[in-house]
Formats: C-alpha cells, structure tokens, sequence
C-alpha cells in the first residue's frame, strides 16, 4: 500500500514525486526543496510591543511592510510559505514528507531546519520527526510484502566537536573519508530499532543528551547542532524471486540558530559557542551559495567545518534534501530574518543527484552463484557435440595452466624460503664475530646445530616430509631453526616441540644420511615429557 502524496508545491522548480515503494526511478535529478515558516510573535516581543515586519501574501510569497522606510524591502518566492497560523503538521506534510518518505525506496534523505536563535528550528524539527516515524511505520504496516531493519545514530557538533549522543563517554568522534560511503564518524553508536515506541524513545534521549543554554533571546538556546540518522534497509521476504535490497538513510538535522553577540546578550562559554555556531553556519551559507552559482567545477569549502562535510552528501549530492527556514515576524529581528530569506534564495537553487541505493545480500548471492553454476553445467550436458567438445577442451587446457602455475609458485616460494634462511645464517654468523667473551653452553649449542642444519639439507627434510611450502608446519619448523640460531629468542621453545619431536623421531628411524648429517646422538623418546627451553634441546641433543 502506498502513502499518499502530499500536496505538490507550486514552485517554478519541477518535482517528481517518489514511489513510497521500492522500483520507482533509480535517478532523478532535482532542486532542493525550501519553504520558510514564520512563527507568531513571542512573549517577549510581546511585551517589547515588537512590530511584525513581514507579511505572507500567499501560499508561496514573503514580503517585507517596509515599515519606517526600511531599506530591506522586497519580495522572496519559495516552493511554500507557512504563516503564523499553520501547525507543524503542515509543515511536515507539505515541506518534509516527500522527502523523508524517499529513504523508503532506497534514497537517501536530509531534512534540516535554518535560522536565526529562537526562531523556531527545534520545536520544528520535534514535530517533523514525530510525524516522520508516524508515517514510516504506517508504510512498514501495510507494506507486508517486504522485511525492514532501521538502525538509529545521532550525534551533535558542539565547538567543532562531534559527540555521539547515544554514548557521551565515548569522547570526541573522528571523521573519515570513505572512497564509497563518503565522510563517516569513526566507532559512532548505532543502535537497532525494535518498533516505534522504542524509536520514539531513543530520540527522546538524545534530545536530552544535547547542549543547551540561556540566552537573553532563549531559555533553553540549542549550543549545538544535532543530526539524527535513520538507516532503513529493506528486502523482498524470502519467497520473492527479486533478489534487491534497498538501503539509505535519513537524516533529521537541527541546526544552532546564528546570533549576534549584543542581542543574545552572550559572554564567557556563550559567546565561544556562538562564535563556533556563526562559523559552522556561514561555511554552510558560502557552500549552499556557491553550489546554487553552479560553480560545482570549482572548490567548495565542504571541509572548513564539521557541519559540512557531514552534510556533504546532502548539498548537491545523492540524497533528496528539504530545507525549513525558519524566522520571527518581529521588527527587532528583520535583519537576521533578511539574512535567512537571502539563503533560503540561493539554497532554492542547489541540483541534487539522487539515485536509489541497491545492495544485495549473502545469502541472495550464493543463491545468483548457484543458479549460474547450475546453468554452465547444464551447457556442459548439451547435446550438441561440438559445443560440449570445445567447453571441455578449455576447462582441461585451463587446469592444466592452473597446475603449472601452481608448480612455478611453489618453486618461488621454495627459492624464497632458502634466501631467506641465508639471510639468517649470515645475520646470525654476524652477530657471533661481534660477540665477546666466552661462549655460554647454550650458545654453543645453537652454533653446532646451526652449522650442521644448513638450508639445502633442511629443505631436504621438507620434501621428505612432503611438508608444502605454505602451511602451519613449515612455519612452525622454520621458527625452530630461528630458535636454534639465535639463542636470544627463547620464548617459543616449548611451542615448537612437537616439531622437535618429529625431527626427533625422523633421525631416530631409518635415515643414516640424516644421522650423519646432523652428527647428533639422541635420547630415547620416554625423555621427551621434561623438555623445557634450553633444557629440551640440550637433553635431546648430544654433542
């Protein structure tokens, strides 16, 4: 079942509306989507007998009164306008849904309020989360037919440091850059959703979890911006033939209001949290409006704040992106309001390039895999001779390369192995003209052993093993041979006796070559139970 569209804004801007599911346009290609709410007059500039500087003439239009002469008069032009009047239900309906409906089908999603202190962001953005898990489940209800998973994060940026809201103790967060995914926050917490109250609670928390002080515009001022981020993934049941995933996110963004320092009264810790607001919000104002210039070609500042480069995907990227700009109707504030409006103008004019996010998953791919073996095998049963006679000439012609690859890989690695064992002979002779003083047993011991176990002979011992040249058991009998060269590394002795013992057994059997080879006696194998570092050679071994 699929949700109702809502009422499409009349904008010159042309939308396509989104198929709520999955198989609509993997691509599309569109403006950025920008209304403006204004909210009534508050408390305060009630009591300040504030004037109201803006007027709503219609569904779309703001114009300034141009009260006392005012030099900010003009008229701006949005895909909606909400007067004072209108609930955030509304707002949410005509301004938002579309677009948070769109992480559905396997597009990403940003949905994010703008504006000045106390204008209104936070309340906004309350309800539009609200109304978007609302309508998700309905979608999840009646959409029977696919298996969801939603995934939450949430973080925020205060001072220019990301803090995980889910999980404060974790400490500052870093950004990286992925080739695939973009920029990432490192080891943020992710948690997975169980329904819609329990959605409902984890927003609540990180609400909480967020910076906020008082300023003389606000009580309770956002110091921070705050980005919580639905992961939606979805698949056809089991019983489907399709074998598409659909996954993408949305992201719910409150931004910190910019302010000026004389009105919101601002000193100590507020005055250095509203100087990081202003910078992370004019980086944000210089990117929207050198993409809205088309200047995509050149260099655009995404990573001159957090804020950005976080949003990156979002500004002229692969996401759909709505924009609430809001504003106080009141006169004292008519120019932050100016300032809002002139970047909603230019945020109207951002192109993003969306496209619906398929991944397929494991069990679906062996299922793809199988099928196809299936099919080759079915051609190798052809009735057809010819075609049957050709497949199994190049199926045997390529084992056969296979085999003498193998065969040359294993000489290298063999080659490898006896330089490497010189190399470490002549390190260790190295290390011995370098050494003064008298030797110690042990010593000694390593040098005659050592003298005798040269690399030809040992690799000898391999091939009688029939030991292959990659595997746990020659690296275990080349860490012997190290052991035994260098007497320093003593840590692994009790590791390698079982490789001791099979030297051990091998020389004692019926092997004279290797007998004189090594020139050793050995003790009986009822010995073997007290071996211990230097103590299980020197009893294994008689000089």
């Amino acid at each position: 079942m699929t949700i109702g569209t809502p009422v499409t804004p009349s904008s010159k801007i042309k939308r396509t509306t989104p198929s709520c599911t999955p198989g609509g346009p993997k691509v599309r290609e569109e403006n950025i989507l920008v209304t403006v709410r204004i909210r009534p007059l508050s408390s305060k500039e009630l009591a300040a007998y504030d004037l109201v500087a803006w007027d709503v003439t219609d569904e779309n239009i703001i114009v300034s009164k141009n009260l006392y002469h005012e030099r900010h008069g003009g008229l701006y032009k949005f895909d909606k306008v909400f007067d004072p009047t209108c609930s955030t239900r509304k707002v949410y309906e005509e301004g938002a849904r579309d677009v948070a409906l769109s992480a559905l089908s396997g597009i990403n999603a940003t949905i994010f309020a703008y504006g000045q202190t106390s204008s209104g962001k936070t309340f906004t953005m309350r309800g539009v989360a609200e109304n978007a898990v609302k309508d998700i489940y309905n979608h999840i209800k009646f959409t029977p037919e696919r298996e969801f998973l939603i995934k939450l994060s949430a973080l925020e940026i205060y001072n220019e440091t990301v803090v995980d809201l889910l999980n404060r103790d974790s400490g500052p967060l870093r950004l990286l850059d992925d080739p695939e995914r973009g920029t990432i926050v490192d080891k943020l917490t992710e948690e997975v959703v169980k329904d819609d109250q329990h959605l409902r609670h984890l927003i609540s928390i990180c609400e909480a979890q967020r910076q906020v002080g008082e300023t003389a515009l606000n009580d309770k001022s956002s110091r921070s911006h705050q980005i919580i981020r639905l992961t939606i993934e979805s698949s056809l049941r089991e019983d489907s033939e399709c074998v598409k995933s659909f996954l993408a996110s949305l992201n719910l963004v409150d931004l910190a209001g910019s302010e000026r320092a004389t009105q919101a009264n601002t000193g100590g810790t507020r005055l250095k949290e509203g100087s990081h607001i202003n910078r992370s919000l004019l980086t944000l104002t210089t990117v929207i409006r050198k993409l809205s210039d088309g200047q995509r070609s050149g260099h655009i500042p995404y990573r001159n704040s957090k804020l950005t480069r976080i949003l990156q995907t979002s500004l002229g990227g692969n996401a759909r992106t709505a924009i609430i700009c809001t504003m106080s109707p009141a006169l004292s504030h008519v120019e932050q309001s100016r300032n809002t409006l002139l970047f909603a103008t230019s945020a109207k004019e951002v192109t993003n390039s969306a496209r619906v996010n398929m991944v397929v998953e494991k069990k679906q791919l062996v299922k793809q895999l199988q099928e196809e073996v299936a099919r080759l095998e079915a051609e190798l049963r052809s009735p057809e001779p010819s075609d049957s006679s050709c497949l199994r000439s190049l199926l045997r012609e390529k084992e056969l390369k296979i085999q003498q690859m193998e065969r040359e890989i294993n000489e290298l690695k063999r080659q490898r192995d006896i330089a490497q064992s010189q190399l470490e002979l002549e390190r260790s002779s190295h290390k011995e003209q370098k050494h003064q003083g008298p030797q110690t047993g042990e010593e000694y011991l390593a040098k005659r052993v050592s003298s005798k176990l040269m690399t030809e002979e040992r690799e000898l011992l391999y091939l009688k093993w029939d030991i292959p040249p990659e595997g746990k058991q020659r690296r275990r009998l080349q860490l012997v041979h190290k052991l035994w060269t260098d007497p320093l590394n003593m840590e692994h002795v009790k590791e390698s006796a079982e490789v001791v013992a099979k030297l051990v057994g091998f020389c004692e059997s019926t092997q004279p070559v290797s007998r004189e080879m090594f020139e050793l006696n050995f003790v009986p194998l009822s010995d073997k139970k007290t071996w211990m570092g230097w103590n299980l050679i020197s009893n294994l071994l008689h000089l």
